[in-house]
């Protein structure tokens, strides 16, 4: 599922066949200064080996023409370490590798992005996830918490007079900081990296 998505970003991307142009004036007054707006990775909902019933809420506010600060509401839950790459390891999906249960994860994170050239941009997002461990009798058996954090380059790419907007994204995310697993899920964790390179696509409504 996760391949799927990032080929329907991939395809949207090629299709828009949009005049590239600078990303805002910084003398333009005009330019909608708000936007709200997710990411396609909602539609991993689907993914039938491990759905992470993913939901989230960016609601942005552009500083200046190359500046954008944004706040960030997510959950998701997952059964697998993250440290596992589901686009390129083959051992996600696998019994050997799975949690005795799963994590399910809420909190909210802070983005900022700065503009370069064009629609080109590099961000950093900062996450702070609450966490509460299940057993596979969806009893919860610990709670934790961790900082989430992406860094990456994408390009903005503005569609419908600039109502809309679809931004592409490749990054790397990880845990620079995380408070100890229950027995089962630590050992589990343990076993892969803290970092692992993540695609983004990202869309929103501009208001």
């Amino acid at each position: 599922m996760q391949k799927k998505i990032l080929w329907i970003g991939l395809a949207l991307m090629m299709l828009s066949n949009l005049k590239v142009q600078a990303q805002y004036s910084e003398q333009d007054s005009t330019y909608k200064k708000f936007f709200v707006g997710s990411t396609l990775f909602l539609l991993g909902n689907f993914d039938k080996v491990d759905p992470p019933h993913f939901a989230q809420l960016n609601l942005g506010f552009r500083v200046t023409g190359k500046d954008v600060i944004s706040l960030e509401l997510v959950t998701w839950q997952h059964s697998w370490p993250l440290g596992i790459n589901p686009f390129y390891n083959k051992a996600y999906g696998t019994p050997e590798e799975k949690f005795p249960g799963y994590i399910k994860e809420i909190g909210f994170g802070f983005a900022y992005q700065r503009y370069f050239w064009k629609g080109l941009y590099a961000a950093a997002h900062v996450q702070a996830m609450w966490q509460t461990f299940k057993n596979e009798n969806d009893k919860k058996v610990g709670s934790g918490f961790n900082i989430f954090n992406t860094y990456r380059v994408g390009y903005h790419i503005k569609l419908f007079n600039d109502k809309f907007f679809f931004e592409p994204s490749l990054g790397i995310a990880g845990r620079p900081y995380y408070t100890e697993m229950p027995i089962g899920f630590k050992e589990k964790d343990d076993k892969w990296p803290k970092w692992t390179p993540e695609p983004g696509l990202h869309f929103g409504f501009n208001f």
